[in-house]
């Protein structure tokens, strides 16, 4: 049997010990990240993370015999780069997010592969005439002089995504000052409760997923009510429109009480000057004066006021319509 290290078998208990002590265990990729910017990282999740790195043999014998659910096992499906193991108390959601939010732009090295499109974008470089013109050429760059200084013509993609950096490339880009890359560390999943979460399903949109919230919640309220489902929320809707609807029976069914006498008096008035109208048009002497007064003031209060023409007026017989729409509009109101 080959001897094996004893730093090894000490490793794998550490990791082993680790594993069981947190809910929470990640698996991260720490490769091209300066040594710097991950001192500062683990400032960051200092007190809410421990950090780990290690080779990937022992970090698979760690989770084989630690004492959680084999289903642990399946991180090492997700090991890339560098890989490190990430122990925290906190869901695997927020752990994400504050790894993605401590990331950092940084310049792109030789060989570099593009995240995502790099464009040297339009406009003044801040050098001055000399052998860089041709160097920015050189790489597809477009440029010339322009009023004593070298001016980039248009917006260019030099590298697309997937593509691989040179290293023409790769100095011209930071003698530009663009840093394309982004340097952090990369969360490619995370096991908790026996369930391994990927960073695909990390990755959440916040306002989306908001949004998405509140139309559950407004559809949900929605339909409690209309299903009449009692709850602290929809309850209130649900009284209000039993008040409404019982009240619009009442005065569609003509029933007085202390809600609709006021609306069916209303109604019955508006219908009772639609009906002396239609009665003096046919005989004047039908409807008595007081009757006549009334729908005399009616017209001019549902007439607008015109400005003064050449045009000659409106006839009656238009007006007398005008008043039978505005009480057949009342009483509809009410109905």
């Amino acid at each position: 049997m080959a001897h094996v290290a004893e730093w090894k078998k000490e490793e794998v208990n550490d990791l082993k010990e680790l594993i069981n002590n947190y809910d929470v265990i990640g698996i991260a990729n720490l490769s091209d990240i300066p040594a710097r910017q991950l001192q500062e990282m683990r400032k960051t999740l200092k007190g809410d993370a421990t950090i780990r790195m290690s080779k990937k043999t022992l970090i698979n014998l760690a989770l084989e015999y630690s004492n959680k659910d084999k289903s642990i096992l399946a991180l090492s499906e997700h090991m890339e780069g560098q890989p490190a193991l990430i122990f925290t108390e906190m869901n695997p959601f927020k752990l994400y997010k504050i790894l993605e939010g401590s990331k950092t732009q940084a310049p792109a090295k030789a060989g570099a592969i593009a995240p995502e499109d790099i464009i040297v974008p339009k406009g003044d470089t801040g050098f001055a005439p000399g052998p860089i013109l041709g160097e920015l050429q050189q790489v597809g760059i477009p440029a010339k002089i322009e009023k004593g200084s070298i001016v980039v013509q248009n917006d260019e993609v030099v590298v697309k995504a997937g593509e691989q950096v040179s290293d023409k490339l790769a100095g011209i880009l930071t003698r530009l000052d663009i840093k394309p890359m982004e340097v952090g560390i990369d969360l490619t999943a995370a096991f908790e409760d026996e369930t391994i979460y990927t960073s695909d399903v990390l990755t959440i949109d916040e306002e989306q997923t908001i949004a998405d919230v509140q139309k559950a919640f407004t559809q949900a309220v929605n339909l409690s009510i209309n299903a009449v489902v009692y709850n602290k929320v929809s309850a209130p809707a649900i009284i209000q429109k039993a008040t409404t609807d019982s009240l619009n029976l009442a005065v569609n069914a003509a029933v007085v009480n202390s809600k609709t006498a006021d609306i069916l008096l209303s109604r019955a008035y508006s219908q009772m000057l639609s009906l002396a109208s239609e009665a003096s048009e046919n005989d004047a002497s039908s409807v008595d004066e007081e009757i006549l007064t009334k729908l005399s003031a009616n017209a001019v209060a549902t007439t607008p006021a015109v400005a003064e023409t050449s045009e000659e007026p409106e006839e009656e017989e238009e007006e007398e319509e005008a008043e039978e729409d505005a009480a057949a509009g009342l009483g509809a109101l009410f109905g």
